[in-house]
């Protein structure tokens, strides 16, 4: 899977959502549990400057691609929060900085020392942390966007669901320049096949874990995956396809760990 940055860089733009008729909202309101995923989607989205500050600290920063890549990579979820937030205002939820910025002071110290703490430890392993970055990125980018397509063939609504595939197209971008950039690093250490196979394994969990309550995630994941076994075994076949990760399982495992089969 090619990925060409300077591309990528001149074709970055806001997703696009004024074509879309919001007012069949009125008539076709979404559903409390549409809602709720739509609100945890919503906050991650707007959180991803919170990631990008926890990765500058790490070796990838020095990576000039990968640096090229989070400017647009940040951009673009935040435009995808935007978007999100509008459709939510259309049914009185009403997403901003400061409730955000609340969630983050409620973690206190952990969330201050956590920029600390990654950089500590990513400078320990060196370069090969970047392998982890990249990898750890596919996996969240390929959930996304199995998120998005799942979220709109479940509500099938005229506003919505065009809104989401458009927002899923823009994150397979983001899955091409991850898994393009891990296979390359995976190809090159087989140091950074072993780390990236004992961490992803062990500590990888789904896009939101440890920002958002528990009982949010687990809401949320059995919203979109439960009966989807499918579905969990074809992202796991897309990440076993990179050099040293045959066999590995990440999305059963972490969705097993979460009670959903």
């Amino acid at each position: 899977m090619a990925f060409d940055l300077d591309q990528f860089a001149e074709t970055s733009v806001p997703v696009k959502y004024e074509d879309l008729d919001f007012d069949t909202f009125d008539s076709q309101p979404l559903d409390a549990q549409t809602l709720r995923s739509l609100r945890y989607m919503c906050d991650v989205e707007f959180h991803t400057s919170c990631f990008l500050r926890d990765l500058l600290v790490t070796p990838s920063h020095r990576e000039e691609s990968a640096g090229g890549f989070m400017t647009m990579w940040n951009r673009e979820e935040f435009w995808h929060g935007e978007a999100l937030a509008a459709v939510l205002a259309r049914h009185g939820i009403v997403v901003d900085y400061d409730e955000l910025k609340a969630k983050r002071v409620k973690l206190g110290w952990q969330g201050a020392i956590e920029p600390l703490k990654q950089s500590a430890l990513s400078n320990l392993v060196g370069t090969d942390f970047v392998a982890v970055h990249m990898v750890w990125g596919a996996a969240n980018e390929l959930s996304a966007v199995a998120a998005y397509r799942r979220l709109s063939a479940l509500t099938d609504h005229p506003a919505l669901s065009p809104l989401l595939q458009r927002i899923a197209q823009q994150e397979t971008r983001h899955v091409a320049f991850y898994t393009t950039q891990g296979r390359e690093k995976l190809e090159a250490s087989t140091g950074a096949q072993r780390l990236v196979r004992l961490v992803l394994s062990k500590v990888w969990r789904p896009v939101g874990s440890g920002m958002m309550d528990e009982s949010e995630v687990k809401h949320v994941m059995s919203h979109l995956f439960a009966g989807q076994s499918g579905e969990l075994d074809k992202l796991d076949k897309r990440v076993q396809k990179l050099p040293g990760l045959e066999g590995l399982t990440i999305f059963r495992n972490a969705f097993a760990r979460l009670g959903i089969a």
